[in-house]
Formats: C-alpha cells, sequence, structure tokens
C-alpha cells in the first residue's frame, strides 16, 4: 500500500504553493506548520537543496476527534502535505494516506477518523 497520494502540477513553484494552500482551506484544513526545507538545509548544513516544502495541514474536528480516540496519536499529527520542484515549471504535490499511517496503531475507533480525512485531502490533490 502507497503511504501517499501525489498529483504533477505544470506551474511555478511559488504557484503551487499558493494553490496548495488555497485548496487545503477549501477542504477545511488549516496550515499549522511551514517547513522551507531548501532555507533550512542551506542554513543548517550549507546544502544546496531543491524547492521543497512541508506544509503540515490540520483539520481541527478530525484532530479532536483523533486525540478523544487515541491520546499518543499527536506523534502522528498533522497531515503532512509536500511541494516539491521537480524541474523548471513542473511540482509535485504528495500527502500523507491517513489510512496508511493509521494502520500502525490497534485502535479501530481511528479507522472511520482516516477514511474520512483521506478522503478530504484526496479532493484537494484532485482538485490541483
Amino acid at each position: 500500500m502507497a503511504y501517499y497520494f501525489s498529483k504533477i502540477l505544470q506551474m511555478s513553484f511559488d504557484e503551487a504553493v499558493a494553490r496548495v494552500t488555497e485548496e487545503l482551506k477549501d477542504g477545511g484544513f488549516g496550515i499549522l506548520t511551514d517547513i522551507d526545507v531548501q532555507a533550512t538545509l542551506k542554513k543548517k548544513l550549507d546544502a544546496d537543496f531543491r524547492k521543497y516544502r512541508i506544509l503540515g495541514a490540520c483539520s481541527p474536528p478530525y484532530a479532536y476527534q483523533a486525540l478523544l480516540a487515541e491520546d499518543k496519536i499527536g506523534t502522528m499529527l498533522p497531515c503532512n502535505v509536500i511541494v516539491q520542484e521537480i524541474a523548471e515549471g513542473k511540482v509535485e504535490v504528495a500527502a500523507i494516506d491517513p489510512i496508511a499511517s493509521m494502520q500502525a496503531i490497534q485502535n479501530p475507533k481511528l479507522g472511520s477518523i482516516a477514511i474520512e480525512v483521506q478522503a478530504k485531502l484526496k479532493k484537494v490533490i484532485d482538485n490541483l
């Protein structure tokens, strides 16, 4: 089973980040974290790396349900969505598949939550 789903976009990196952010918002997700991997690796290691952002997306109602069902689920939150430039004008967007990540937890209460979040994240990616 794949642990993510993705889509290739024909646009600039900055346009892709803006579009992903808007689609996440429209899908009921907020962005809790925004990690600029390229800038971080340059600063910490003086290493050059492609444009790569990790957006920590969260749907508060689902996060709340998950936290009520499993108190350690916070170790797997938020749902990460990556935006990476794979060529000039070509960007890949990938999101974690919550069902794949929740399989590691032996708690049946999380199953329905993961299915709902998966459907919402897939819709975000499909709408790009």
